[in-house]
């Protein structure tokens, strides 16, 4: 602390910040580290429905791609965007993330769709045609 009374006048508004923010504990930062997405599938009679929690991103920095049957999802950490103020405390982490999901030969890839919503990613992965309409029953005669 500050033992000269000619020191304590001249104490910075950001010294005071310091001070009183080092009373609350500071989480974890895992800044630029690649963390893995919770993730939620369905299915229905229509198709697989992944659900990704994804918040603070905008649906740009999202990117969804298909190589062959390995479909991922990932985004990379963007840099702080520069202010015209000192940050005194960050707490606030985007880190990177990618996760990758094997496609079986039972979806239409052609119909694949994304769509992010109030920092959910929604992708939905239909079934081919001939799975929609479930197995039939042939009548031996």
């Amino acid at each position: 602390m500050y033992t000269t009374k000619q020191n304590s006048a001249s104490k910075s508004i950001s010294n005071v910040f310091d001070e009183l923010f080092s009373a609350f504990p500071v989480a974890v930062q895992n800044q630029g580290i690649s963390t893995k997405v919770p993730v939620n599938i369905h299915e229905d009679a229509e198709g697989y429905h992944l659900e990704l929690q994804v918040p603070g991103r905008s649906k740009e920095e999202i990117s969804i791609k298909l190589d062959q049957n390995l479909l991922t999802i990932s985004a990379d950490a963007q840099a702080a965007e520069q202010t015209q103020y000192k940050t005194i405390r960050r707490e606030f982490a985007t880190n990177s993330f990618t996760r990758s999901f094997n496609i079986d030969t039972k979806i239409n890839i052609d119909g694949i769709q994304a769509k992010y919503d109030q920092g959910v990613l929604l992708v939905f992965l239909p079934k081919k045609e001939e799975l929609k309409n479930g197995p039939k029953q042939i009548v031996v005669s």
